[in-house]
Protein backbone atom coordinates (compact mmCIF):
# COMPACT_ATOMS: atom_id res chain seq x y z
CA UNK A 1 0.00 0.00 0.00
CA UNK A 2 1.30 3.46 -0.84
CA UNK A 3 1.54 5.71 2.15
CA UNK A 4 -0.62 8.83 2.06
CA UNK A 5 1.47 11.98 1.82
CA UNK A 6 -0.13 14.60 3.99
CA UNK A 7 -0.04 18.04 2.37
CA UNK A 8 -3.43 19.70 2.68
CA UNK A 9 -5.63 17.72 5.01
CA UNK A 10 -9.18 16.94 4.14
CA UNK A 11 -10.89 14.98 6.84
CA UNK A 12 -13.48 13.91 4.27
CA UNK A 13 -10.75 12.13 2.29
CA UNK A 14 -9.22 10.34 5.28
CA UNK A 15 -12.45 9.23 6.96
CA UNK A 16 -14.22 6.25 5.39
CA UNK A 17 -17.67 4.89 6.15
CA UNK A 18 -16.29 1.62 7.55
CA UNK A 19 -14.32 3.62 10.16
CA UNK A 20 -17.45 5.22 11.62
CA UNK A 21 -19.50 3.90 14.54
CA UNK A 22 -22.55 5.89 15.63
CA UNK A 23 -23.67 3.54 18.40
CA UNK A 24 -20.87 3.13 20.93
CA UNK A 25 -22.14 1.66 24.19
CA UNK A 26 -18.94 1.79 26.28
CA UNK A 27 -19.34 3.78 29.48
CA UNK A 28 -15.67 4.22 30.44
CA UNK A 29 -12.63 5.74 28.82
CA UNK A 30 -10.46 2.59 28.50
CA UNK A 31 -13.31 0.57 26.99
CA UNK A 32 -14.18 3.35 24.60
CA UNK A 33 -10.56 3.76 23.48
CA UNK A 34 -10.34 0.00 22.86
CA UNK A 35 -13.44 0.22 20.62
CA UNK A 36 -11.94 3.18 18.74
CA UNK A 37 -8.77 1.17 18.15
CA UNK A 38 -10.95 -1.67 16.82
CA UNK A 39 -12.37 0.81 14.29
CA UNK A 40 -8.88 1.88 13.25
CA UNK A 41 -7.89 -1.76 12.92
CA UNK A 42 -10.49 -2.23 10.16
CA UNK A 43 -8.19 -0.23 7.88
CA UNK A 44 -5.60 -2.96 7.56
CA UNK A 45 -2.90 -0.31 8.12
CA UNK A 46 -2.24 -1.27 11.72
CA UNK A 47 0.76 -3.56 11.89
CA UNK A 48 0.11 -4.25 15.55
CA UNK A 49 -3.21 -3.38 17.18
CA UNK A 50 -1.91 -3.96 20.72
CA UNK A 51 1.09 -1.64 20.22
CA UNK A 52 -1.17 1.09 18.88
CA UNK A 53 -3.67 0.70 21.74
CA UNK A 54 -0.81 1.02 24.24
CA UNK A 55 0.44 4.14 22.42
CA UNK A 56 -3.01 5.78 22.64
CA UNK A 57 -3.34 4.93 26.33
CA UNK A 58 0.17 6.29 27.01
CA UNK A 59 -0.75 9.51 25.18
CA UNK A 60 -3.85 9.86 27.38
CA UNK A 61 -1.65 9.63 30.49
CA UNK A 62 0.08 12.83 29.35
CA UNK A 63 -3.23 14.68 29.41
CA UNK A 64 -6.74 14.03 28.24
CA UNK A 65 -7.45 14.42 24.54
CA UNK A 66 -10.97 15.49 25.51
CA UNK A 67 -10.83 19.03 24.13
CA UNK A 68 -14.20 20.17 25.47
CA UNK A 69 -17.50 20.90 23.82
CA UNK A 70 -18.34 17.18 23.79
CA UNK A 71 -15.32 16.31 21.61
CA UNK A 72 -12.27 14.09 22.11
CA UNK A 73 -9.43 13.43 19.69
CA UNK A 74 -7.46 10.46 21.03
CA UNK A 75 -4.36 9.98 18.93
CA UNK A 76 -0.93 8.44 18.75
CA UNK A 77 2.06 8.00 16.53
CA UNK A 78 3.24 4.41 16.56
CA UNK A 79 5.58 1.95 14.90
CA UNK A 80 2.45 -0.21 14.70
CA UNK A 81 0.91 2.14 12.11
CA UNK A 82 1.87 2.03 8.44
CA UNK A 83 -0.36 4.86 7.17
CA UNK A 84 -2.59 7.67 8.47
CA UNK A 85 -5.94 6.39 9.69
CA UNK A 86 -8.89 8.38 10.97
CA UNK A 87 -12.00 6.96 12.60
CA UNK A 88 -15.05 8.66 14.10
CA UNK A 89 -17.49 7.44 16.72
CA UNK A 90 -20.38 8.71 18.76
CA UNK A 91 -21.60 7.71 22.21
CA UNK A 92 -25.09 9.19 22.57
CA UNK A 93 -25.28 9.42 26.38
CA UNK A 94 -21.76 10.82 26.70
CA UNK A 95 -18.98 9.64 28.99
CA UNK A 96 -16.54 11.21 31.39
CA UNK A 97 -13.41 11.40 29.24
CA UNK A 98 -11.54 13.84 31.47
CA UNK A 99 -12.38 16.70 29.14
CA UNK A 100 -10.83 20.11 29.67
CA UNK A 101 -14.26 21.62 30.37
CA UNK A 102 -15.30 18.81 32.74
CA UNK A 103 -18.34 18.00 30.60
CA UNK A 104 -19.32 14.66 29.06
CA UNK A 105 -17.84 13.68 25.71
CA UNK A 106 -20.04 12.42 22.86
CA UNK A 107 -17.96 12.63 19.67
CA UNK A 108 -14.62 10.93 19.15
CA UNK A 109 -12.12 11.26 16.33
CA UNK A 110 -9.17 8.86 16.67
CA UNK A 111 -6.01 9.46 14.68
CA UNK A 112 -3.38 6.82 14.00
CA UNK A 113 -0.13 8.04 12.46
CA UNK A 114 3.20 6.51 11.50
CA UNK A 115 5.72 7.24 14.23
CA UNK A 116 8.08 9.00 11.84
CA UNK A 117 5.60 11.55 10.43
CA UNK A 118 5.18 14.18 13.13
CA UNK A 119 4.25 16.94 10.65
CA UNK A 120 1.46 14.95 9.05
CA UNK A 121 0.14 13.93 12.46
CA UNK A 122 -0.09 17.56 13.57
CA UNK A 123 -1.81 18.56 10.32
CA UNK A 124 -4.50 15.90 10.81
CA UNK A 125 -5.10 17.03 14.41
CA UNK A 126 -5.27 20.65 13.30
CA UNK A 127 -7.81 19.86 10.56
CA UNK A 128 -10.06 18.05 13.04
CA UNK A 129 -9.77 20.93 15.51
CA UNK A 130 -10.80 23.44 12.82
CA UNK A 131 -13.78 21.27 11.88
CA UNK A 132 -15.13 20.89 15.43
CA UNK A 133 -14.64 24.46 16.56
CA UNK A 134 -17.83 25.21 14.62
CA UNK A 135 -20.61 24.46 17.14
CA UNK A 136 -23.18 23.95 14.38
CA UNK A 137 -21.04 21.20 12.86
CA UNK A 138 -20.74 19.51 16.25
CA UNK A 139 -24.51 19.59 16.74
CA UNK A 140 -25.07 18.16 13.24
CA UNK A 141 -22.61 15.33 13.96
CA UNK A 142 -24.37 14.58 17.26
CA UNK A 143 -27.68 14.20 15.41
CA UNK A 144 -26.51 12.51 12.19
CA UNK A 145 -28.77 9.56 11.42
CA UNK A 146 -26.22 7.48 9.52
CA UNK A 147 -22.61 7.21 8.36
CA UNK A 148 -23.26 8.79 4.96
CA UNK A 149 -24.71 11.84 6.69
CA UNK A 150 -21.59 12.16 8.87
CA UNK A 151 -19.39 12.12 5.76
CA UNK A 152 -21.62 14.67 4.02
CA UNK A 153 -21.58 17.03 7.02
CA UNK A 154 -17.78 16.91 7.13
CA UNK A 155 -17.40 17.32 3.38
CA UNK A 156 -19.84 20.24 3.27
CA UNK A 157 -18.09 22.02 6.13
CA UNK A 158 -14.71 21.61 4.45
CA UNK A 159 -16.10 23.03 1.21
CA UNK A 160 -17.47 26.05 3.08
CA UNK A 161 -14.13 26.59 4.81
CA UNK A 162 -12.30 26.62 1.47
CA UNK A 163 -14.38 29.50 0.13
Amino acid sequence: MNRVEIKEIRISELLKEKYIDLALKEKDKPGLIAKLVDLVNKSGSLKNKKVFLEAVLEREKLGSTGIGGGIAIPHAKSQGVSDFILAFARQDTGINFGSLDGEKTFLFFIVASPESDVGGHLKVLSAISRLVKDRATVELLKRAKDKKTVLKIISDMEKCAMR
